[in-house]
């Protein structure tokens, strides 16, 4: 079975004037027999769901041809600490 992989443009990921996934779908087009390989770079992420860092994660992930999850993810926010700040 080969891998599949999906079409990027030659000069990087989506620009950011692509507003949804309907929208990259229709400029980029799409895979729908995409199938995840997960290569030797494959690696877990401590990064908290939700944030900046664990998004950055996903999109290289994608972008390599790699599943969006590791079963060794970060699974919940346990260990860390927040900003409070005190209400007015």
């Amino acid at each position: 079975m080969s891998k599949k992989l999906i079409r990027m443009p030659e000069d990087g990921p989506p620009q950011p004037g692509l507003r949804n996934v309907f929208e990259a779908i229709i400029t980029y087009g799409h895979d729908e027999d995409f199938i995840p390989f997960a290569s030797e770079e494959f690696d877990e992420t401590q990064a908290p769901a939700g944030t900046r860092a664990k998004l950055d994660v996903m999109a290289d992930r994608v972008l390599r041809g790699e599943p969006l999850w590791h079963e060794e993810d970060r699974a919940d926010y346990s260990g860390l600490t927040g900003a409070v700040r005190p209400r007015d």
